[in-house]
């Protein structure tokens, strides 16, 4: 990886290197990178994983093994803007297992409690269509999903 642009670092307890291959299996355009280990000087045990870099869906990670001090919360998430329900399903159903948790209006948390968005490109332009009664009719509809069925958000904007 370059040093040109910017890095989104995601801290670990301990599973940073496990965490980015399961985020390099789940998405296309992924790889490693570098990794770097602990010595006998830490900050954790000699030859334990400290940053893993590698590079998911074309986006620029490193994992690092920071300790217990901080976790994630929703105040970050990532969007997947898909293209179509076969995708909203496969992204849906790699990031919730192993004990990843569903949410509301196609959020979720994956095992490692990183929140993400799991959208079709059509949601914004449904939700935000100038005619009101077609947008809070695909509002409405999104508000009382988990995840995102597209058909039925087309149908509520159509008053079908």
């Amino acid at each position: 990886m370059t040093d040109d642009g910017f890095t989104t670092c995601l801290w670990f307890d301990g599973q940073a290197e496990e965490a980015a291959h399961y985020y390099v299996s789940v998405f296309k355009n992924s790889r490693i990178g570098r990794v770097t280990r602990s010595t006998e000087a830490g900050p954790g045990p000699a030859g334990s994983a400290l940053t893993v870099e590698f590079v998911a869906n074309g986006q620029k990670f490193v994992a690092l093994n920071g300790g217990p001090e901080f976790t994630f919360n929703e105040a970050i998430s990532f969007q997947i803007h898909c293209d179509g329900q076969e995708e909203v399903d496969h992204y849906w159903a790699r990031l919730t297992e192993g004990g990843g948790q569903p949410g509301p209006c196609g959020w979720l948390k994956d095992r490692y409690g990183v929140s993400w968005q799991v959208v079709h490109k059509r949601l914004f332009d449904l939700v935000g269509d100038p005619d009101q009664e077609k947008a809070a009719r695909a509002t409405r509809a999104m508000l009382a999903m988990g995840k995102l069925d597209i058909a039925a958000l087309e149908k509520a904007h159509a008053g079908v």
